[in-house]
């Protein structure tokens, strides 16, 4: 409460005070409460008592009913609807598509390009350049109608409230009287308020700031491409109007924006200045009322070519090529210097348009540009002049600088240079796996795979050097012996190297080796003095490498030697594939006959037998698709030679191959039989049992389709009862230890008596019918 209404309260009888100080609450009060309502936003109104006013506890209760009552009116000539409409921004309009130019489409037609406007792109976001209504008003901003100030007084006067500018840039302070503040700038606030405030009062403290800013309403017109009206906030400025407007149209000039101010020009915009090099100068604060003009563009050309800046251009008088590609950052490194290409518009009018060829130096660069210009800039090339290429199976494939007299040996110094980087990979995953114990278990078993994949078999017998022959315009290649270039750096085959040429090192996935030359790795294993994984040597055989391990163990069942080579596995599989594509092929074919034979009371008598071989053929192919060929070779060793001493002399000289594997078994004391038998179970072997005692020891199930019987030798041969001869027994063959003996079930399970009473009376039938329809002609004749 101020001082000197304290002191004439405190002069006053109680109720005479009690209604001074209510008056005075009635005046300050709602003020004070307007005043921090608008300082902390909507829903604040309620916490305006908040503020600290010295008011005596004992007249709270008599001002009370006083406070209540409405703070200062609004001003008549300032209503809340214009306030409002000031303050908020128009709304932001969507983008208009924009239809091409008619130049757009002349460059469209000659270069095959649309190409947009220069800066064009950023009037894609118009928020992005608004002016931030937060920030602090700069100390040169004019107070305006709008303008909210926020005024605290102290002293011989106390007063904390918010006031808002009327339309004629006037004020009202209680006490105080009506202050204009109209055309002041910020930064004199202060001193015209305390001015005003000493005439009334003295020892007074005064601090005053700016709270909402008023919005401006400014008009756009011309080319704009969203021309109207728009409310913006008065902190803004020409370029922030014209960004809120969507910026020029097709046909707006971006470089000559007017802003006028009362029928007057106040600044001329040129954008490129601002969007290429971040000039502000021309740009000036809007006034309410002001208008900005987009004329019509000017003089345009095209740029495209070797550019990151391809675009449509406006110019102005006296624009050279230089000033046109400094707008994005000058001449391309990529564009050629050399040539350039302007395709101009003449004054011929059988054929207005000209090509000119100009080199973007001095003279190209300073050369001015005129409307309709379509200035084309061309790469440069990509030919290295001095540069020689290694590629292929190399430790590091790259350009080298090529020089004079140099030779192959200087860009492959040694066979180091030969290692290709994923060989270290490879090898240091051999202890980065997940699952150590497991990869520790397989580690001896994929040796092979591992050795084989680890790193690729260089050529060093074929090498290849391309070399652009520029007479014929054509590649040749120059072939050289690697090894003798590289180790035994012959002259022959060290060639000399010219710029630009292509050397290619080939390894044996690129070209497939002689067999002799190839890295083979065979493994062996069981009954031999060293089993493992050897590589094997050139033209070597079976037995030359179990005597270079050592030769064969003492329990070793040569007759039983398993060797299965990866090529007979992958043959034997695809035969196995055509074996069963056949078998499903015949099996539809015999099923199509018989249901086609099968009339009458035959029908549906064979139809569940019919069903029932079906099923079981498809069981049996189902079994074959199963299957996986293990690319067993048999080694067809006749037992009877074979002896200690001359155990190796009876293999054959078969030449190894990559991926080849041996397992030699010790001497198994069994033979077995298998499928229709009634005892499956192996039998220990005696010498000179044979085949039939072994059938017979197993006994025959009544499937069993004996004539079919065959034995599966302990060497991976096969005898059948067929293929024994007319003059020799299949009985009487003696079995080998580790044979098997096997059986196969019948396909046709009808009995013979079945199938005879089957063909009696189909005959039958069949005369009957003849006998009826010879009675019925006989008839007819009589």
């Amino acid at each position: 409460m101020p001082t000197h209404i304290q002191q004439i309260a405190r002069r006053t009888p109680t109720v005479l005070s009690a209604l001074i100080v209510a008056v005075w609450a009635c005046c300050s009060l709602p003020a004070l409460a307007q005043f921090q309502a608008q300082s902390q936003g909507p829903g604040t109104a309620d916490a305006a008592t908040a503020i600290p006013v010295a008011v005596p506890s004992a007249v709270l209760g008599s001002a009370a009913g006083l406070a209540a009552q409405p703070g200062l009116p609004q001003r008549p000539d300032l209503g809340v609807a214009d306030t409002v409409r000031q303050q908020q921004p128009t709304p932001l309009r969507a983008r208009k598509f924009l239809t091409p130019s008619q130049f757009q489409r002349f460059v469209q037609e000659s270069t095959g390009q649309l190409l947009p406007h220069f800066g064009a792109e950023l009037f894609d976001n118009p928020l992005a350049y608004a002016a931030d209504a937060a920030a602090p008003a700069p100390a040169e901003y004019v107070l305006g109608q709008g303008d909210e100030v926020r005024i605290q007084i102290w002293g011989a006067v106390d007063y904390a409230g918010s006031q808002t500018l009327d339309r004629n840039g006037q004020i009202s302070l209680p006490k105080i009287g009506t202050l204009n503040l109209s055309g002041v700038q910020v930064k004199d606030l202060e001193t015209t308020l305390r001015k005003h405030v000493a005439t009334v009062f003295n020892n007074v403290t005064l601090n005053a700031s700016l709270g909402k800013l008023r919005g401006i309403t400014v008009y756009v017109v011309g080319q704009a491409q969203q021309p109207g009206t728009y409310n913006l906030s008065s902190l803004s400025t020409l370029v922030n109007a014209v960004f809120a407007s969507g910026g020029p149209g097709a046909n707006g000039s971006m470089r000559s924006i007017q802003l006028k101010r009362a029928g007057k020009t106040v600044t001329t915009l040129d954008l490129y200045d601002f969007i290429a090099q971040g000039d502000k100068s021309k740009d000036a604060a809007l006034q309410p009322g002001d208008v900005i003009m987009i004329p019509p563009v000017g003089p345009r050309m095209a740029l495209t070519g070797a550019t990151d800046h391809g675009a449509i251009y406006e110019l102005k008088p006296g624009t050279t090529i230089q000033n046109l590609l400094a707008l994005g950052g000058g001449v391309p490194a990529l564009a050629s210097t050399q040539k350039a290409l302007i395709e101009s518009i003449g004054s011929d009018p059988q054929a207005p348009r000209q090509v000119q060829d100009i080199a973007l130096t001095g003279t190209g660069l300073a050369q001015m540009l005129k409307d309709g210009d379509v200035l084309t800039l061309l790469p440069i090339s990509h030919a290295f002049g001095n540069a020689v290429t290694l590629q292929g199976n190399v430790a590091q494939p790259l350009r080298h600088k090529w020089m004079p007299r140099m030779r192959i040996s200087d860009v492959i110094p040694d066979r180091e240079a030969l290692l290709t980087p994923d060989y270290y990979k490879r090898k240091n995953q051999l202890v980065q796996a997940i699952d150590q114990s497991k990869d520790i278990k397989e580690a001896g078993s994929r040796i092979n795979e591992r050795v084989r994949s680890m790193v690729d078999q260089i050529n060093w017998d074929y090498a290849v050097i391309e070399r652009l022959n520029t007479i014929e315009l054509r590649t040749d290649l120059i072939p050289f012996n690697l090894g003798k270039a590289v180790i035994q750096k012959d002259p022959a085959h060290n060639l000399p190297l010219h710029a630009g040429d292509v050397i290619t090192i080939l390894s044996s996935t690129d070209v497939r080796l002689p067999l002799e030359r190839q890295s083979r790795l065979v493994r062996i294993e069981g009954e031999v003095a060293a089993p493992g994984v050897y590589q094997a040597l050139p033209g070597e055989t079976l037995p030359q490498l179990i005597t270079r391990v050592g030769g064969l163990a003492s329990q070793a069942y040569l007759y039983g030697t398993e060797f299965t080579r990866e090529s007979v596995r992958k043959q034997q599989q695809q035969n196995l594939d055509i074996v069963i594509r056949r078998l499903e092929a015949q099996a539809q074919s015999a099923n199509a006959t018989l249901t086609a034979n099968l009339t009458g009371d035959r029908a549906t008598q064979a139809a569940t037998m019919q069903q029932q071989q079906m099923a079981q053929q498809r069981a049996q192919i189902d079994k074959l698709k199963a299957m996986r060929s293990q690319g067993r070779v048999s080694l067809e060793l006749d037992p009877d030679k074979i002896t200690v001493t001359n155990a190796l002399g009876q293999l054959p000289n078969l030449p190894l191959e990559d991926g080849d594997a041996i397992l030699v078994p010790s001497l198994p004391a069994f033979v077995s039989a298998a499928g229709s038998v009634n005892n499956e179970n192996v039998m220990i072997y005696k010498a000179g049992r044979t085949v039939g005692e072994v059938i017979k020891s197993a006994g025959l199930t009544e499937d069993a389709e004996a004539s079919e019987a065959f034995v599966l030798r302990a060497d991976g041969s096969v005898l059948s009862r067929r293929a024994a001869g007319f003059f020799s027994s299949f009985d009487s063959t003696k079995v080998m230890p580790g044979d098997t003996v096997i059986v196969p079930a019948k396909v046709d399970r009808e009995s013979g008596y079945n199938f005879l009473v089957r063909a009696l009376k189909d005959w039958t039938q069949i005369f009957s019918n003849l006998g009826i329809g010879a009675a019925a002609i006989k008839t007819l004749k009589n």
